[in-house]
C-alpha cells in the first residue's frame, strides 16, 4: 500500500486544459476581492505568513516558541534568539513574502504536471507546523487546511485535485498580494503599530514605507511569474477550451 501511495505522490498527472487555468484564477480573483469570502479564505494565506516567519527563524539559527493563529486572520509567532542582526531582519521580512514564494513553489510544480506532489507536500508542511501551534483556533485552521488537501489528495479524482490545487496555488499568490495592500491601508489610517514593516524599520533605518513598497513590488512581481508559470498569460493554439471536454470527461 505505501509502494501505491508513493507511486501516485511521485507520478505525472494530465496537462490540465487552458479554461481550467483561467476559471480557477476568476474564481480566485473573485473570493479574494469578497469581504466575506476574503476573510475566510484569508486564513489559509495567514498560515503561510507565519508559517514563513517561522521556517526563516529556524533557518537563521533562532529558536521556534510558538505559533498562534486567531479569527481575526492575524497570527503572532515567537521566536527566541538575537533581538537584532540579519537574521531577525529575515525573519520579520518572511511574512508578508512567504505565501507568494509558496505559490511560486506550487506553480513550479502545477507546471510539470506533479499536482498529487503538490498537495501532498502541503500536507506535510501543514503537519510540521501543527506542532508548534499554542492555540484552539489555530489547530483547528490547520487541521481543517490539511485535512482538505488530504481529502481530495486521497479521495478525489485527478480532476477535482487539479482544481483544488490550482485554487490553492492561486490563492497563495493574488491573495498573497491583498495583505500588503490591506497594511498599506492600516498604516494610513493609522489603524496599526508595530507591524513587521515598522519593527523591520526600527531594526534597519530603512522607512517602514520603503520595506512596504518592496513587499508590494515583490508579491505582485511573484504573482506575474507565477501566472506565467501556470500559462494564463499564453492562449493555446486550440483556443479556450482545448482539452477541456477530453480532460472533465
Amino acid at each position: 500500500m505505501f509502494t501505491d501511495v508513493w507511486h501516485d505522490v511521485l507520478s505525472v498527472q494530465p496537462a490540465v486544459p487552458y479554461l481550467l487555468v483561467v476559471v480557477t484564477a476568476a474564481a480566485t480573483l473573485a473570493l479574494v476581492a469578497q469581504a466575506r469570502l476574503w476573510h475566510f479564505f484569508r486564513n489559509v494565506v495567514t498560515i503561510a505568513h507565519e508559517g514563513g516567519h517561522a521556517l526563516v527563524a529556524v533557518l537563521c539559527g533562532r529558536r521556534l516558541r510558538s505559533i498562534r493563529l486567531h479569527s481575526d486572520t492575524s497570527g503572532l509567532t515567537v521566536t527566541r534568539g538575537r533581538p537584532s542582526g540579519l537574521g531577525m531582519v529575515a525573519t520579520l521580512s518572511a511574512g508578508y513574502l512567504f505565501p507568494s514564494f509558496i505559490g511560486i513553489g506550487g506553480a513550479a510544480l502545477l507546471a510539470a504536471h506533479r499536482i498529487t506532489a503538490t498537495l501532498w507536500i502541503a500536507i506535510a508542511l501543514l503537519f510540521m507546523m501543527l506542532l508548534m501551534i499554542r492555540n484552539l483556533y489555530g489547530v483547528v485552521a490547520v487541521i481543517a487546511t490539511g485535512g482538505a488537501a488530504f481529502v481530495v489528495s486521497w479521495y478525489a479524482s485527478t480532476q477535482v485535485q487539479a482544481v483544488f490545487a490550482y485554487l490553492a496555488v492561486w490563492l497563495l499568490l493574488i491573495g498573497g498580494v491583498r495583505p500588503v495592500f490591506e497594511l498599506a491601508g492600516q498604516r494610513r489610517r493609522r489603524e496599526v503599530s508595530g507591524s513587521d514593516v515598522d519593527q523591520l524599520a526600527a531594526l534597519t533605518h530603512i522607512g517602514a514605507t520603503a520595506w512596504l513598497a518592496l513587499f508590494v513590488v515583490v508579491t505582485c512581481g511573484l504573482l506575474a511569474i507565477g501566472a506565467s508559470l501556470l500559462g494564463v498569460l499564453h492562449v493555446p493554439p486550440d483556443g479556450l477550451f482545448g482539452g477541456a471536454r477530453a480532460f472533465f470527461s
